[in-house]
Order: structure tokens, then sequence, then C-alpha cells
């Protein structure tokens, strides 16, 4: 089952008088449960690629279909839904809110979604408890490490149950013990939740822990690599 399909993809953008072709007819398919890496040289259309996934832009020419729904011609409000319920985010810097504990962090997209209070309270630490920060539910990111911001990040984003989690750099700002650590957790979480990933990064320990590798050149997939 697809989870993710894009057909023709293309991204072109206007620069002076230069024309960047960022994403160049990108045929694409993701996989229920599937944990895959997009790697490549700066320039070379991850971030642009992972922003048409998460439905954070939109293409120029082709289409991207999300869990069965076709995107490109979707309204802001309708896209702004498909990123609430159906794509979680997890990003380089974090993105906690310093204000919040860890819970009510993870509670946030379920607010979006209007969810009553007691169920967002036992979702998002039901979310912390899979990641291994049940304990530090009441802290406020300030108070807790690199690894465990960036595992509050990920509850964040397993809160909604979404059908795709889209990382960009998420072990960017961590050291080699907590990358290990990190990726130990996302590789037990796509294991046991049958979670499908994609991440963009730029660490070869990171691509190597997943079961696929896309590397993208000059918009287009180079290289498209299963583990047996």
């Amino acid at each position: 089952m697809s989870i993710v399909f894009t057909s023709g993809l293309t991204k072109v953008y206007q620069v002076g008088e230069t024309t960047i072709n960022a994403v160049a007819g990108l045929d694409l398919d993701i996989e229920k449960g599937e944990f895959l890496a997009i790697v490549g040289p700066s320039g070379s259309g991850k971030t642009t690629l992972l922003n048409l996934l998460g439905c954070l832009d939109v293409p120029t020419a082709g289409t991207v279909t999300i869990d069965g729904m076709e995107t490109s011609k979707l309204s802001s409000a309708s896209l702004a839904d498909i990123r609430r319920e159906k794509i979680g985010f997890v990003f380089q810097e974090f993105n906690l809110l310093p204000i919040l504990s860890a819970t009510e962090n993870v509670e946030l997209p379920l607010r979006y979604l209007k969810v009553k209070p007691v169920e967002r309270r036992r979702r998002a630490m039901e979310a912390l408890e899979k990641v291994g920060l049940a304990e530090r539910a009441r802290n406020r990111p300030t108070q807790l490490s690199g690894g465990e911001k960036q595992r509050v990040a990920i509850a964040r984003a397993l809160v909604t149950e979404p059908a795709l989690v889209l990382a960009d750099e998420p072990t960017g700002e961590l050291d080699t013990a907590n990358t290990v650590k990190l990726m130990e957790l996302v590789c037990d979480l796509n294991r046991d939740l049958n979670q499908t990933f994609a991440i963009v990064t730029h660490d070869p320990m990171v691509a190597e822990r997943t079961k696929r590798t896309i590397t993208l050149r000059d918009g287009r997939i180079e290289s498209d690599e299963a583990v047996a």
C-alpha cells in the first residue's frame, strides 16, 4: 500500500534570470512501514522534496498523493488539514516551545485537531512513553538534553498517528552518542508501530540505519537502493 506516490513531480524557482529546477520530474513510491533516507549533495533538492511531500510547498508540475489523497490541486486549508492529520514533522532544531512542558509540547498537534483535554493528555503521555520519556513529562525544554528534546519532538510527530513522519536532519544538533540512540529509537518505532519514516540527512551513519536510501542529484533520483 502506497503512503506517498509522486508522478512527474517538478519544482522550478526563478531567481532573477536564472531558472532553478530544484525537483525535476521525480517519480517516487513510498509504501506503508518503509524506513528510508533521502541523501545527496547540497543543492540536490532534498529539502525541496521534503517540503513538497509535507504539503509545505506546492509543485510547479506533477502530482503528490498522500495516503490516497492527491494534493496538487487542494486549497491551502485542505493542505493544512493533511499536514495536521496525516503527516508528522521532526526538525533539526527541535522547534519546542520553551514555556511548555514536554507533555504540553506533544499535545500541541492535538489542540489544532480540537481533541478534548483529557484525551490530549492521555495520548501525549502515551507518545512520551513510546519514546522512553514518560518520567520527563513535566520538564520544560531547558531542562532536557539535546537527545531528550529530539525524543519529545518525535513524540509530538507521532501523537496524531500520522501516515508519514518526515524528518529534516533530525540528528544535526546531536553528538554521535545521541545520534546512535535516536536512530535506535526510530528503528524500534518503525518495527514496532509499522510507522513510515522518511529522513533527509547528510550523515552516512543515519542513512545506513535505514532500509532504503534514495540519492538525489540535480533534482533527480540518481539511485534508489533497498537493504536486503
